[in-house]
């Protein structure tokens, strides 16, 4: 399970960065998210799995890009002068893991209130429910919050 779950505040609240991937929002803990930064030449991995299959440096560390697209069925992408790189840090099996992942455009920090989730929908939904913890509606969109963990192994 995510690290979302340790970041709610005792009102119930979960304070995210909010961006744009597709046509999609998608809302991702803020206290996972290390910075944002234009996009940074990357270098193709021969054999790599289809949403992990670049690299880029940050900082002089090497960091997986992950294009999250695949993973919810959406087509690739060309870079905008919207797009970033949202350098995350995530436990895998145990381990802290920094990823970098591409988003089409990053909107604030916000807070969703955690009263108002929702289940992912069994039918007429195009997400992959393994993928997502949760969606909530706001204003009059709805905000996919994400099992990234998942969506990375």
């Amino acid at each position: 399970m995510s690290d979302a779950a340790e970041t709610v505040r005792a009102d119930g609240t979960l304070q995210v960065v909010m961006l744009r991937i597709g046509s999609e929002t998608f809302a991702l803990d803020a206290g996972m998210v290390r910075e944002i930064i234009d996009p940074i030449p990357a270098t193709h991995v021969a054999g790599a799995r289809a949403h992990l299959d670049r690299i880029v440096n940050v900082r002089g560390n090497v960091v997986p890009l992950a294009d999250i697209r695949e993973r919810f069925g959406m087509k690739p992408a060309v870079t905008t002068p919207d797009t970033r790189f949202v350098v995350i840090e995530v436990v895998i099996d145990g381990d802290p893991v920094v990823v970098a992942l591409v988003a089409d455009r990053v909107f604030e920090v916000t807070e969703i209130h955690l009263d108002q989730k929702q289940p992912v929908p069994k039918i007429g939904a195009s997400w992959r429910p393994e993928y997502i913890r949760f969606i909530v509606k706001r204003d009059d969109d709805f905000v996919i919050v994400p099992d990234v963990e998942q969506i990375l192994i």
